[in-house]
């Protein structure tokens, strides 16, 4: 149980109302910032602004996916108030505490390290990236239905990248009958897709290997589909960018080819809210409880 741990949550989207269910559920004091418009409040919290005294006593601070922009603004859905985060705030924290985020820009990340708070990152985290991929290879799935006039099965789908995010995707579309080639750097990742009856080839040959394909799946978060790759992709194709922002795709030059190409990163969060932020609160309450039992045998 976190009975007696001050959890402040700022900002955030739908996911975060998950994560706070499981937290009352634990019993832990929650106060929420950023949540005024919400319209299915929550009973037993406590709603207050943003300031350095309330964040004197938190043993716990949860930020949205993205914990704030490059000036410390916090993504909030729930309020038209703008919440920023100042050094003043951070400076108020407790040595004790720790940050929750999906992932910190330099911003945070500097100022936790300037004043010494600690800082999870969970989609840094296998574990909470494997389950994410389930989410997002729906989502990538329904994005490719909505926008080809084919079907899947007998598709000629590629997907860049083994990581995580890709082989669960390679393997949905392998699953819905797919033709399904997968771009590697690495020989062990090349046998394994060729184990999992993929049709691998490495990313040196990618221009190569779209010639006739109908959708292409990114997941590699740098410039991976040049201009000289999509000067041979077909104009019917299809490409769908999951990397985080700016992607991996050159969308100037696939506009100026009339290729269709869509940067969709963060489908967790859109495309299945409720199930993204459970594994987010799985996660969260088992670090939670590691932390404060630390914190009492005084690590």
């Amino acid at each position: 149980m976190l009975t007696g741990v001050q959890v402040v949550f700022i900002g955030g989207d739908a996911r975060q109302l998950e994560i706070i269910h499981k937290l009352i559920e634990l019993d832990a004091s929650i106060t929420l910032v950023g949540f005024d418009q919400l319209q299915n409040p929550f009973h037993g919290v406590q709603r207050q602004p943003l300031t350095p005294e309330l964040l004197k006593v938190a043993d716990a601070i949860m930020l949205p996916a993205v914990g704030t922009d490059d000036n410390g603004k916090v993504h909030a859905i729930f309020t038209s108030d703008e919440l920023t985060l100042t050094e003043e705030h951070m400076a108020a924290l407790p040595e004790h505490c720790v940050i929750f985020t999906g992932m910190a820009k330099p911003y945070l990340s500097k100022l936790c390290t300037k004043y010494r708070i600690a800082l999870v990152e969970l989609f840094e985290r296998d574990d909470v990236a494997i389950y994410n991929s389930i989410p997002t290879a729906e989502g990538a799935v329904m994005m490719a239905i909505q926008q080809t006039d084919i079907t899947l099965h007998g598709s000629e789908s590629v997907v860049l990248g083994m990581g995580r995010t890709g082989f669960t995707l390679a393997r949905t579309l392998l699953g819905l009958g797919a033709n399904v080639r997968i771009g590697v750097r690495r020989d062990e990742h090349f046998a394994r897709a060729t184990e999992m009856g993929f049709k691998p080839f490495f990313l040196s040959e990618l221009a190569q290997q779209v010639s006739n394909i109908d959708l292409l799946f990114n997941t590699i978060p740098t410039m991976i589909v040049t201009t000289q790759v999509i000067a041979q992709i077909p104009n019917r194709a299809v490409i769908i960018d999951l990397a985080s922002f700016p992607g991996g795709v050159d969308f100037r030059f696939a506009e100026k080819r009339g290729v269709k190409a869509m940067l969709a990163p963060g489908l967790p969060g859109i495309v299945a809210p409720k199930s993204a932020g459970r594994i987010l609160a799985h996660c969260i309450t088992k670090l939670l409880l590691e932390f404060m039992r630390n914190r009492g045998n005084g690590q």
